[in-house]
């Protein structure tokens, strides 16, 4: 194949504030630092947004989950990976890695995925205000108290479909 025939795909990352702006208020009282938004993140490539929650690897339209339109899109850049071949890769995924029950708020969630995803499509991580925001409530007082709440959590935006939410 000709260097000059390669196709790439553009790849986007849609950030939502799942807090629709409350933790830009409400942070500095109840956890002593301020933090932005409370972030869950989804990779849009081959003309769909992927994403992971509760019930595993889903996809819909962009901005097709009751979340609506993203708070914010970052270009990530361009990727040669076939639609075929990462479709491959999510169900693999989905299989293992991130099947629904692995699903933890703090450890294993929505930004950790698309933190791999974009990884594996670019070579590009996503932005570590993302995913540092565990640790940064983690580290507070209030955020240690509300970790056996805030464990229990598994946020799952319905609007999709999921790619592979089977347990073994």
């Amino acid at each position: 194949m000709d260097k000059n025939d390669t196709t790439t795909y553009s790849v986007q990352l849609y950030i939502y504030d799942l807090s629709r702006g409350m933790a830009r208020n409400l942070s500095p009282i109840m956890l002593g630092k301020q933090l932005d938004g409370i972030w869950h993140s989804a990779i849009v490539v081959y003309g769909d947004e992927f994403y992971f929650g509760g019930v595993g690897i889903s996809s819909c339209s962009p901005g097709g989950t009751m979340l609506g339109s993203p708070d914010t899109v970052v270009e990530l850049g361009n990727t040669e990976v076939t639609e075929e071949i990462f479709m491959d890769y999510l169900s693999s995924l989905g299989e293992n890695t991130y099947r629904g029950d692995k699903y933890r708020l703090f450890e294993h969630n929505c930004n950790t995925f698309t933190n791999e995803v974009a990884q594996f499509l670019t070579g590009r991580k996503i932005p570590s205000y993302i995913t540092d925001l565990p640790s940064e409530v983690l580290s507070t007082p209030f955020g240690q108290i509300l970790r056996p709440i805030l464990d229990s959590i598994h946020i799952a935006p319905p609007g999709g479909n999921i790619i592979n939410g089977r347990h073994s």
